[in-house]
This record gives C-alpha cells, structure tokens and sequence, in this order.
C-alpha cells in the first residue's frame, strides 16, 4: 500500500513517542473464507450504512483497496488453486482456477509443476485474481498471450446483493466483460478467477546495463533503444523490463518463451552495434535459456521501484507513433524528469509488449482493457521515491509532482491513455485515461450490479455520481 493512502499511520518509523491513528486504514477486516462469509459483509454494511473496501494483497497506488472508516472485506486466504482441461463454446484447453488470495509466486510455480504457464505480473506478491486482472494486468508473458483480462474464462463472484454466481462469456456476460479490464473491486467481490493456461517449454532472457559517462552519448543510446523497441515488438512474445535515471541505464530482463539462447543474442546486436558505434561501453550484458518460464522468472532480479512501498508513481501507454514520429520530444521529456532536482530518488521505467488484438487473437470491444493498449509500445512509470518516515506534507508535494510528470507525456499521445493500476489517483482526465470509449458502458453495467454504489474507489466507474469524500474521510452522499 501507498504511503500516501496509509496516513503513515502506526508506522513503525515515528518512534515510541508518536502519535498513532488508523488514517485510512480500515477499522474492522472479515477474513473471507467464502462466499458466504462475504455475503454476510456485504449485508451488514448495507443495513448499517458502512463503507466498504476490498483487499487482497495490498499492492495498491491509488488507495482502492482501503477506505477511512470502512469495513474491509480482506481476500488474502482464498488461495486454493487448481488445473484442469477446460472445455465451452468459446475457449477448449488448459486452464487454471485460482482464489482470490493467490500471490504470482503461487501460480508461477504451481503452474511449471502442471507443465504450463499463467498470465502474471513481475512482482512476485501481486495478486492474480484482484485489482491485477480486474484492470487488465500486464506482465512478462503478455506480448505472447495478451493481457490477463485477455485470457479470463469465469469469474466466481458474490454480488453486492448477496447473490453467488458466475460470470462468464455466456452467463452474465455484462458483468464478465466488465471485470476482465475495467477496474477492480467495483462491480462485485470476485471470489475466483479461471484462466486460461499455456503450455510450458523454454524461455530465452537477457538483461543489460549502460551508464551516463558522456551526456550526449547517453541519451543517443537512449534514443537507440527506443527504436530497438519498435523491432523487438515484432517478434512474437518478446517483452522487456526496463529503466533509467540521469545515471544510469538497465535491461532488468527481455523474456521471449520458446526462445533459445541464440535467437536473444540475434535479437540483441543490432542495438549492441549501435552502443558500439556511439562509444557507450556496456556495463553489464548477458543472455540465458532456461528450461521453463518459471526458472527464468526466479533467475531475474527487479528494480526495487517494483516492491517498494515508500514510492509514488504515474504513468502512460506510449504508443509506436510517440517514437516513430516524435523521438526527440519524448526523449526532451524523459530528460526534463530525470534531472528535476526537486526530488534526488526519482526513476523512469517501462513494461513493453504487443498487446495488439492481432496478436492477442480477440476483437474491439470484446472486453473492457482500455482501447489504448491495443497501439502501445510500452507502459511506462514515472515514480519518486521517498524515506519510510516522509511527512504527509512530503507526501502531498510527491504527489503533485508525479502529477506534472505524468501530464508532460499527454501531448505526446494524443488520444492515448494510462494502465489504472499504475497511475494517478487524482488525475482530472481520469476517466478518458483510464477507461476510455468503454466509460458508458461500464457505467451502465455499474448501475445494474451495484444500483446504491456499495462499491467505492477513487477513479473508479461511477466514482463520482454517487459519493463525494468528506474531510474526515466519510463517504457522504452527493446531492
């Protein structure tokens, strides 16, 4: 969870002396351990007039999965999970169902002992089955499979109404259409999450590092590496992890499964000729093959910007055109952020991978992932790091900040958007960047599956028809 959302209350960090108050913490937690224990929630926060949160894991920047005052209804030890053959009209292959509580460590492992893979993030301790897929949820095996939301078969869910049903491309497709991308925990509370699952096999990797020796240099190679990018996005299933600051730049991991050994050196040597040509000598460069995606998964480190609670972050989808057609002003904003001396722990990084309905093998409009996907090269963060103890006034001009680094990329991609999960809490075009042309519709499905708007979250559908937040963080109803 976000400092910022956490109040930095009870933190361990202020000493015996300090004061100590739940901020937006909740006050009460049900431990779920099934749908009837969540109906019970649901129905008591209902007739006692309660807010509500929702919350697995916690990996939260935008404060969705908590709430001033509100009874939480906490996911966490839902973590069965199991894989079989699945058959219907629309999907007939392996596939997993997992809890809401399982963790990216869980299913990857789970998934190498089955002989498959399953869509997931970088983080290990990120949720599968929560506001991950819900939103649509990337990850190093996305330019090979899609999104999760993507590869979503069935939610298990318990409606706001107390109703225990399923959502599927054929039972309450509304509401399935919803939950596979546009938006967590606000359309009802997702017990568990069947996904397709992908046969196992090989997986090529590399990571690389380069540092600020020669200012020009640098950025040259920079600048090189984002029109590497628009190659290596050709390739099927290629995806990378990556960032720089004013020091320094890493390749934490390129990931191509099925891949071998060879076929990432290949992929890699025109960009390292390139580095040759500008006299920026590589630090670090090395490629790998291992026999599962799951060994090469645990082989990577990753930046610690990733697992950090002591950060705050916005973002933006940069689609191919940024870089085909506007390199230079890109690379003028990424230079403007990295040197801004108003905050010393501050870092660009980026997930890239072809999403595109092409290689995903779906349509428009055949879930609710933000359109702008569909055209992105990379999502990319901004993020500004902070000590564990920053006062709520640091807090606030942290927050700012991100926010005019955030907007300086809006001109840039025009039309384009942000991943939810990574960006701004306070962001007034929230609702175009977020969500896109599917806004309406996911309002509509919003209303028809929470009519009283039980459900609530900052920059969420419906988020402002219904609540406003009071300064004492109560939930009061707009006139």
């Amino acid at each position: 969870m976000a400092p910022y959302w956490l109040n930095d209350s009870c933190s361990p960090f202020s000493g015996p002396n300090g004061s100590c108050t739940l901020g937006n913490t909740p006050v009460y937690a049900i431990d779920v351990d099934s749908a009837g224990t969540v109906a019970a929630g649901l129905k008591f926060a209902r007739q006692k007039n309660i807010r509500l949160s929702i919350k697995n894991t916690g990996h939260d920047y935008t404060g969705k999965s908590n709430g001033q005052g509100s009874l939480e209804l906490w996911m966490h030890h839902l973590k069965d999970i199991s894989f079989f053959d699945y058959s219907s009209p629309d999907y007939t292959g392996p596939a997993a169902k997992a809890g809401a509580g399982t963790q990216f460590f869980e299913s990857y492992k789970a998934a190498a002992e089955h002989g498959v893979r399953v869509l997931g993030g970088y983080c290990p301790t990120v949720g599968m089955v929560g506001g991950y897929v819900q939103s649509g949820g990337h990850g190093p095996l996305a330019a090979s499979y899609g999104l999760a939301a993507d590869n979503t078969l069935e939610f298990e869910v318990v409606t706001v109404d107390g109703r225990h049903i399923v959502a599927s491309p054929s039972q309450n497709s509304d509401l399935y259409w919803a939950l596979s991308g546009g938006g967590a925990g606000n359309y009802a509370v997702v017990l568990s999450l069947t996904t397709k699952a992908h046969p196992d096999g090989p997986t090529a990797g590399a990571s690389l590092a380069f540092t600020n020796t020669d200012t020009a240099k640098y950025w040259a190679a920079v600048g090189a590496f984002q029109k590497h990018l628009l190659y290596l996005t050709n390739i099927p299933g290629f995806a990378t992890s990556w960032g720089f600051d004013n020091q320094a730049f890493q390749l934490n991991v390129a990931t191509l499964p099925g891949g071998e050994q060879s076929t990432m050196m290949t992929a890699w040597d025109p960009f390292i000729q390139e580095l040759k040509d500008l006299n920026v000598p590589l630090v670090s460069y090395n490629t790998t093959e291992h026999r599962n995606f799951y060994d090469h998964y645990e082989h990577y480190d990753f930046p610690p910007e990733i697992y950090a609670t002591n950060s705050s972050i916005g973002g933006r989808l940069i689609p191919s055109s940024t870089v085909q057609n506007n390199l230079t002003g890109l690379i003028d904003v990424f230079r403007e952020i990295v040197t801004d001396s108003t905050f010393p722990l501050k870092r660009i990084s980026a997930i890239s991978m072809n999403v595109t309905h092409d290689r995903v093998g779906n349509t428009a409009g055949s879930n609710a992932v933000l359109p702008a996907w569909r055209d992105a090269l990379y999502t990319l963060n901004v993020a500004i790091g902070f000590d564990a103890d920053a006062p709520p006034e640091e807090l606030q001009q942290v927050q700012a900040k991100v926010n005019t680094w955030q907007a300086l990329f809006d001109p840039l991609t025009p039309g384009g958007g942000a991943y939810m999960n990574e960006a701004t809490f306070d962001n007034p075009n929230w609702k175009v960047d977020y969500f896109g042309k599917n806004y309406d519709k996911l309002l509509e499905i919003k209303k028809k599956y929470d009519p009283n708007f039980a459900l609530w979250q900052h920059t969420s559908v419906g988020a402002d028809v219904y609540w406003k937040v009071a300064d004492d963080g109560r939930l009061c109803r707009l006139d």
